[in-house]
C-alpha cells in the first residue's frame, strides 16, 4: 500500500508541475504528449484510434484533446485518406512552433526530475518497467 500511494501521489505532484510549467503554452501535458506523438510521426498526422493506442487513454480523452488542440490552432481534422469514415489529427505549424517551445521549457526544467541523478532516474525506470512489461504496456527486449 505504501508504495502504491507513493506513486499515485508522485504523479499527481509532477503532473501539477509540468502543467504549471505548460500553462503559459495553454497547454497541459496530456496535450503536449499528443502534439509530441504527432510530431514524431512521419507525416505529422495519425488517425485518432492510433492517438489513443499510442498514449493508452481512452477514446474520448483523444476527442477532448484534439478537440482543445483544434480550437488552438495546433492542430487540424482531415479525413482519412485510407478510410473515409477515419479522422486524422494533423499538427499545423503553429503545433510545431509552440510544442519545440514548451520541450525547451520542460528540458530547461529537467522535466521536473531534476533532483534525481541520471543513474537514479534509470534505476527508477528499470523499477517501473517491470510493472509496465507485467501489464503488457510494452514487450521486454530479447535475452
Amino acid at each position: 500500500m505504501a508504495a502504491v500511494t507513493s506513486i499515485m501521489r508522485a504523479h499527481q505532484i509532477l503532473l501539477s508541475q509540468l502543467d504549471a510549467l505548460l500553462k503559459p503554452h495553454d497547454l497541459t501535458f496530456a496535450r503536449y504528449e499528443a502534439l509530441v506523438l504527432l510530431t514524431f510521426s512521419k507525416a505529422g498526422s495519425l488517425p485518432l484510434s492510433k492517438i489513443g493506442e499510442r498514449l493508452m487513454v481512452h477514446p474520448t480523452s483523444v476527442t477532448n484533446t484534439v478537440d482543445r488542440l483544434e480550437r488552438s490552432g495546433l492542430v487540424r481534422r482531415l479525413r482519412n485518406p485510407r478510410d473515409g469514415r477515419g479522422v486524422l489529427a494533423e499538427i499545423t505549424p503553429a503545433g510545431r512552433d509552440v510544442v519545440r517551445r514548451a520541450t525547451d521549457d520542460l528540458m530547461g526544467a529537467g522535466f521536473c526530475m531534476d533532483m534525481y541523478g541520471e543513474a537514479e532516474l534509470e534505476a527508477m525506470f528499470e523499477q517501473l518497467r517491470t510493472l509496465r512489461v507485467a501489464a503488457g504496456d510494452f514487450v521486454p527486449p530479447a535475452a
